[in-house]
């Protein structure tokens, strides 16, 4: 199981997927979920919103003072593949003002 980590401004991190260090451009907080095979996001959502606060108020302070989004790096098997969020998932996310990035990377 992956932790939350912080990391403050200027501050070294590492992705876990190319192990190269980057500097940190503001502090942040980042809570990873677990990696499926095959891919499942809306399972990956629900395992990260439910180690957080179910609180909207919470959420709404949070959302209001910094920027929370939940990034997704998608890396696919097959030029046409596709992935999805239930509804459930994206009024949740919606709920808390986290935005979704996606970076998709096809077969090599």
């Amino acid at each position: 199981m992956r932790t939350l980590n912080r990391n403050d401004q200027g501050e070294p991190f590492f992705w876990s997927k190319n192990g190269q260090p980057r500097i940190a451009k503001s502090g942040m907080w980042r809570l990873e979920a677990e990696d499926m095979v095959p891919g499942d996001l809306d399972s990956q959502v629900q395992e990260l919103l439910n180690k957080l606060t179910f609180d909207l108020e919470v959420w709404k302070s949070i959302s209001s003072k910094y920027k929370v989004d939940l990034f997704c790096g998608l890396f696919m098997e097959a030029e046409m593949e596709g992935i999805g969020l239930s509804a459930s998932s994206l009024l949740a996310l919606g709920e808390r003002g986290i935005e979704i990035d996606f970076d998709m990377y096809g077969p090599d």
